[in-house]
């Protein structure tokens, strides 16, 4: 195989995804009926449920016009040798500091695409979310948000950036190396993200004693869950839609239940849905992603070391695909991503069906620790209701996508663990 046969069959690849992705959509959009079905109709209101419909159809279009625009975007600038001319300029720039030429390359490239992608981002959020009640985000907000994300980019993204390529150009066995190194950092930004990252973003205030703090509590200790502190989050600052997370290692656990969560919902409900987030902890899920993670991550930096590799025969095939001349870590990275990003997407389909199953853990969990499922039934339909949710979505879009199993599905399993 030379470059311009595996560039020809990469273009095929991607349109055939893309193709895919059409019609999982279409299907999609079809299997959500006009009228509501037997089943659900305690579920939603006529109004409410013409309401989801046009906002599914309404996200379905968004998303189709995001995927073409981004997959125009790529091959444009590819056909028309924006890889190659990229590297060749940055190196005229920075001819003696591989890594400047390196960052630079990088980072013009995410900004070209950030770029690119901002006058989707707002109109996802300013007319689609507007439309709908979804959305709490101001300009002023949005643009802050903007300017902290560039901002952490730079703080955190550069200086990782220039340790990876500065070990793969000066080390052996750099790969492995690399793993390391961007593993490490990532345990450390689950330990600090929620201490120093997210609260530029959100304000978190202890939750007040009272029913509520009494009744999670007491859950936690049933479960033999510590946690080290209750939180309220503004998710109200930004969006209508409604969630809670845990954070930390350990026995240092922090719970935060965003203050929409906690404006729709009884206390009785907001313990079930605590108590679901518990049983991802008790049965272990947690640490098996992660581990599942770091080994997937491994194999990622295994094959990147093949395709920076300055001798080796893939890197060679892949760098003329792309029209680039030298070979190099900073644009390796970059062509790599690109390739994989088809695997990634079938790799995506096992993990997700990987995930449905733990939320049936974690709903049958909840289910038990409650004593009925009654009440996290309650809380799974309105969440549903609230946020507009498709009531039956196409098996092949639940393929392709779903992390959480279709709402009809997880309602069915959990009546069937009423107590008899």
């Amino acid at each position: 195989m030379d470059g311009t046969l595996m560039a020809v069959s990469l273009i095929v690849v991607f349109f055939v995804f893309w193709k895919l992705e059409l019609i999982a959509t279409l299907l999609n959009l079809k299997a959500f009926h006009p009228d509501i079905p037997g089943t659900l109709k305690d579920l939603w209101t006529r109004e409410s449920y013409d309401k989801a419909r046009s906002y599914t159809i309404s996200s379905a279009r968004f998303s189709l016009v995001e995927s073409t625009v981004h997959l125009a975007l790529l091959l444009g600038f590819w056909c028309l040798g924006g890889f190659g001319w990229l590297d060749e300029s940055t190196r005229e720039w920075f001819p003696d500091s591989p890594i400047r030429t390196g960052l630079c390359f990088l980072s013009l490239l995410m900004i070209g695409q950030y770029v690119s992608g901002l006058p989707l981002s707002i109109y996802d959020t300013f007319v689609i979310e507007e439309k709908f009640g979804f959305n709490q985000t101001t300009p002023k907000v949005f643009l802050t948000d903007q300017l902290k994300n560039i901002l952490l980019g730079i703080v955190i993204g550069l200086p990782l950036a220039a340790a990876v390529l500065w070990i793969f150009q000066h080390v052996d066995r750099a790969w492995l190396w690399a793993w390391g190194s961007v593993s490490a950092f990532q345990l450390l930004m689950m330990w600090l993200a929620p201490a120093v990252i997210l609260p530029l973003f959100n304000q978190f205030t202890p939750m007040p004693e009272g029913e509520l703090r009494d009744a999670i509590e007491a859950m936690a200790r049933r479960c033999n869950f510590p946690i080290v502190g209750l939180y309220v989050m503004d998710g109200s600052k930004r969006s209508t839609k409604a969630n809670a997370f845990f954070t930390g290692f350990g026995k240092m656990k922090k719970i935060a239940l965003f203050d929409t969560l906690i404006g729709k919902h009884s206390t009785d409900e907001l313990v079930a849905i605590l108590a679901h987030e518990i049983g991802h902890f008790r049965c272990k899920h947690i640490p098996q992603r992660l581990g599942v993670s770091l080994l997937q991550s491994a194999l990622l930096f295994f094959l990147i070391g093949l395709a920076t590799d300055p001798d080796g025969t893939f890197s060679r095939l892949l760098f003329d695909a792309f029209g680039v001349k030298t070979i190099s870590p900073h644009v390796g990275l970059v062509l790599f991503s690109i390739l994989f990003s088809p695997a990634s997407r079938l790799l995506g389909i096992v993990s997700n069906q990987w995930s449905r199953r733990h939320e049936f853990e974690a709903d049958a969990y909840a289910a038990l620790h409650c004593g009925s499922p009654d009440a996290l039934i309650a809380a799974l339909k309105k969440l549903t209701t609230d946020n507009l949710s498709h009531p039956t979505p196409h098996p092949l879009r639940v393929l392709l996508d779903y992390s959480h199993p279709p709402m009809s599905q997880r309602l069915a399993a959990l009546e069937k663990l009423r107590p008899s």
